[in-house]
């Protein structure tokens, strides 16, 4: 009795790997897109804060945080020493420090979204995130030792792979130079030394000077 033969056909075994290349290639460009898509949203988090402050200034003539008279100007439960200096930390959870009023004053203002129940920040979402969820802030502070600017934007929790990526698009790529420069410290009870190079898988703050 003569044997039959079973498999594949060197066309069906073509066919096959085509099939699974393209959707390789569909997996890798869709997590490119996502990467891509994340680093946009970080980078528009730094581009924001500097409109929430012009923003601010320009309706109300004082800097959001600072800002004396907030209670009279836009109904916020708190108000600034109306010094011209965003005091505080940059990630401060004190009610009383600037620059966490500041999150209450540009949303009171209409400028930014979020909540604005500053009495129970801890509880509700009043912190601002980025993307991959951590802490947004604003101060007049040098965050980064050498990072040059009156005010201050930090984001932290930035794996490396995005930060690189961050700095290439908004600033010179390079950890510890131009406006844009990271860290991996995360307590900041004074200025950071910059990190000098970028590796992936390292969790960074990134700050941007103004």
């Amino acid at each position: 009795m003569k044997k039959t033969q079973t498999g594949f056909t060197l066309i069906e075994l073509a066919i096959v790997l085509v099939i699974i290349g393209l959707l390789l290639g569909g997996v890798l460009k869709g997590q490119e897109l996502i990467n891509s898509a994340k680093v946009k949203n970080m980078a528009n988090d730094f581009r924001n804060v500097p409109v929430y402050i012009y923003g601010y200034q320009d309706k109300y003539k004082a800097l959001p945080g600072d800002d004396l008279q907030a209670t009279a100007h836009n109904g916020s439960t708190t108000v600034g020493d109306g010094d011209g200096k965003i005091e505080g930390i940059w990630n401060s959870t004190d009610a009383g420090q600037e620059s966490l009023k500041f999150w209450e004053h540009v949303r009171k203002a209409g400028l930014a979204p979020g909540s604005t129940d500053i009495a129970n920040a801890a509880t509700n979402g009043f912190y601002p995130t980025n993307s991959d969820g951590g802490r947004i802030g604003v101060t007049s502070s040098v965050p980064i030792t050498n990072l040059p600017g009156a005010y201050f934007i930090c984001s932290a929790g930035i794996l490396g792979k995005y930060a690189k990526q961050l700095d290439l698009t908004m600033d010179d790529g390079l950890a510890n130079g131009g406006s844009l420069r990271a860290t991996e410290g995360t307590t900041f009870s004074s200025a950071e030394t910059a990190a000098t190079t970028w590796t992936d898988s390292s969790s960074y703050t990134v700050c941007m000077g103004f």
